[in-house]
């Protein structure tokens, strides 16, 4: 469980398979937001490694360093399979250890990870919207692409309900528009020297203060300790950005407004109704333009243009808002649950 999307998703995988009467034995890595939400949620997975940082030597180092640590464990476990978000140090251990490997994928766009995890995997678990030749262009066999109709964040919306109290730990006024920013994944190799050190987001939030001054509540969601510091020095105290890794969704839940530079936490918004913008600095990902084909979520990378976005929502937020939650109901009520293809395709020694 390397990410927070990660968390979220093999962690009730995890609980789905005790259910089912099976062994699990979680791996994470050393990594601020995925070890605190792992306690958040009430997991538990043992620690190896830690994360490769934003150079691509680091990633490497800590990648060798990773598998170094997981092979005698591994080893003296001899798991009948292993499953994971296409993580390179787990397919690769597993294929060095004589066991199957079964990958989860929606990011295409992530090539690197894609290459060093798919051609090792006995089966790729994806959402139905991306087509198969997408895999197959990257060398992945038909026969062995499971698909599932539904986007991954389904797994933990569904029984979603919120809890008010977010709003006092963070010192939220619900009487006040919130508006919540996801910086992005700027040390994920798909990104490596194509986002400045300040954030992409910056611009957006200095036009929107300057306008709005404290009638709004700007929340910041950073992913690294680097992009805190970077942030603080440059926004001060004029936004919010918590002092520990939050209930993302349960604080969408009370969003007026999302702006979100990268994927998760804008399919998460979507799929609970509430207004989003993508900001993400690339070309727009598979599940991003599915998201606004359904009308879902708004995409720009232009401060200007995101600021009229955010404007434009602000004034017209009870109409927004119902609209959002009526095509996000549309579209979550059609969709099946992963788990359910999954384990019905899991094989032990085949």
């Amino acid at each position: 469980m390397l990410t927070p999307k990660q968390v979220h998703f093999l962690g009730r995988l995890s609980l789905r398979l005790k259910e089912e009467g099976h062994e699990v034995f979680n791996t994470t890595r050393l990594y601020r937001e995925a070890n605190q939400l792992i306690k958040l949620q009430g997991f538990k997975a043992e620690i190896f490694g830690k994360h490769g940082g934003g150079t691509l030597k680091g990633k490497l180092l800590a990648s060798i360093q990773r598998i170094n640590e997981l092979i005698p464990v591994i080893s003296m476990e001899q798991p009948d399979l292993a499953i994971s978000f296409s993580s390179p140090e787990s397919a690769r251990t597993s294929f060095g250890l004589g066991i199957p490997h079964y990958s989860i994928n929606d990011s295409p766009h992530a090539i690197a990870v894609a290459l060093l995890t798919l051609p090792l995997s006995k089966k790729l678990f994806s959402p139905k919207i991306i087509p198969k030749e997408k895999w197959m262009q990257i060398g992945v066999k038909k026969e062995k692409i499971i698909q599932y109709n539904a986007l991954d964040p389904i797994v933990w919306i569904k029984n979603f309900k919120s809890d008010p109290m977010i709003l006092k730990e963070l010192n939220l006024d619900v009487g006040k528009p919130i508006i919540v920013f996801r910086t992005e994944e700027s040390f994920a190799a798909y990104l490596l020297g194509r986002t400045s050190k300040e954030s992409v987001i910056i611009p957006i939030i200095r036009k929107l203060k300057k306008q709005y001054g404290d009638k709004i509540q700007v929340m910041i969601l950073p992913r690294y300790k680097e992009q805190i510091s970077v942030i603080k020095s440059i926004l001060k105290d004029s936004v919010k950005i918590p002092k520990k890794v939050v209930d993302g969704l349960n604080l969408l839940s009370f969003t007026s407004v999302f702006i979100g530079a990268g994927g998760t936490m804008t399919a998460e918004a979507a799929l609970l109704g509430v207004p989003a913008i993508s900001f993400y600095p690339r070309e727009p990902t598979i599940v991003e333009e599915f998201l606004i084909n359904k009308g879902l979520i708004q995409r720009t990378t232009d401060p200007n243009l995101a600021c009229l976005k955010i404007v434009n929502i602000l004034n017209n937020f009870d109409t927004v808002r119902a609209d959002r939650m009526k095509k996000a109901s549309d579209l979550i009520k059609d969709m099946e649950d992963p788990f359910d293809i999954i384990l019905a395709n899991l094989e032990v020694n085949n």
